[in-house]
């Protein structure tokens, strides 16, 4: 090989994305071992969980089914005709995807992208669906702390019991849908909420030496590009974003009800929002480490005793980011029996 072949073998290496992906390697390793002792205290009620009932587990086990079936049903509205099961392996593999792998949100997203677009959806329809669905659920979930600090002062700790568990969810699934329709029928709200998020991201991006740039502007235009792209769709696709956040959180509201805690909803929803957002950090799989020291530390804050925080974290990442993964492998697995493998008849497409 001469000399100037092998220059230009080098010149074609992408060293700049190399290097990209080391740093972040190298900031996720050193965030859990900044995270670790969180993490292990986590781990360290396991045993405890022997004391919580199984049917709490079975009723955990039936909310985040039903947020996962949401999220299905919104992959099923934002691309009309595709199968159940294309929309249910598609979007337990990406999730599966982005709790393993540094980054993790956008090679989920690649894999989601893919697994549509070789299932025989438009790459074009896939691409807006991706988009669509990830802004909705971007948008309940923002719109989340203004829901909470709304029912601060109307509600109380949640008495024994499921039907209040199940009314009060139901309140606040209608809150939290009203809260959303006016991000998406209003500028104005919108605009304070992006000018908040932009100040935000500026200030962690001056500190943390980043490119990192979102504008107001942004988030009407690509409200305008979803909700244009669904067209009539869209209070249907928001209610399902809606009830994929609500489960969840209803989730984790079990949990802290399952090892005896007397949770305040709206405190706690502060709480479930704050370790939404620190699980989309990109530095550790699936936010790991900072949702577990971040939500442990804001149901502490709201009134939780320290040893029932913990438990219930514990408990509720169980089924929030443990068991969903198996589940996405196995989904993959199906698909490629069906479909042959994602990148390769993306090629042959």
């Amino acid at each position: 090989m001469s000399d100037r072949t092998l220059n230009q073998r080098v010149k074609t290496i992408p060293w700049g994305r190399i290097a990209i992906r080391i740093a972040f390697l190298v900031a996720g390793l050193v965030s859990l071992y900044v995270l670790l002792p969180p993490l292990l205290d986590v781990f360290s009620q396991t045993p405890q969980l022997e004391r919580v009932k199984w049917r709490w587990f079975f009723l955990m086990a039936l909310l985040m089914g039903g947020a996962f079936a949401a999220a299905w049903e919104l992959t099923r509205i934002a691309v009309p005709g595709v199968s159940w099961f294309v929309a249910a392996t598609a979007q337990l593999t990406s999730n599966a995807v982005s709790k393993v792998v540094p980054g993790g949100p956008m090679v989920g997203g690649a894999f989601y992208y893919q697994m549509l677009s070789v299932s025989g959806v438009e790459s074009g329809v896939a691409a807006a669906a991706l988009a669509a669905v990830s802004f909705l659920s971007t948008l309940v979930l923002l719109a989340l702390p203004g829901v909470a600090l709304l029912l601060a002062a109307l509600t109380a700790p949640i008495p024994d019991g499921l039907l209040p568990v199940a009314i009060a969810g139901l309140v606040l699934w209608i809150v939290m849908f009203l809260a959303a329709v006016v991000l998406v029928r209003y500028d104005r709200p919108l605009w304070i909420l992006g000018t908040v998020v932009e100040k935000t991201v500026a200030w962690f991006a001056a500190r943390l030496h980043r490119h990192w740039r979102v504008t107001a502007e942004s988030f009407i235009h690509r409200r305008d590009e979803v909700v244009g792209s669904l067209g009539r769709r869209w209070v249907k696709a928001l209610g399902m974003a809606v009830l994929n956040w609500l489960l969840d959180f209803l989730t984790l509201v079990t949990a802290l009800v399952a090892v005896g805690a007397e949770p305040r909803p709206s405190l706690v929803l502060l709480a479930f929002a704050v370790s939404a957002v620190l699980g989309m950090i990109p530095l550790t799989p699936g936010g790991l480490g900072f949702v577990e020291a971040g939500l442990t530390g804001a149901l502490t804050v709201a009134g939780i005793p320290a040893n029932d925080a913990l438990l219930a974290t514990l408990a509720y990442r169980m089924f929030q980011f443990w068991l969903p993964i198996p589940a996405g492998a196995i989904a993959y697995v199906l698909f490629r029996r069906k479909y042959g493998k994602p990148s390769e008849l993306a090629e042959r497409t």
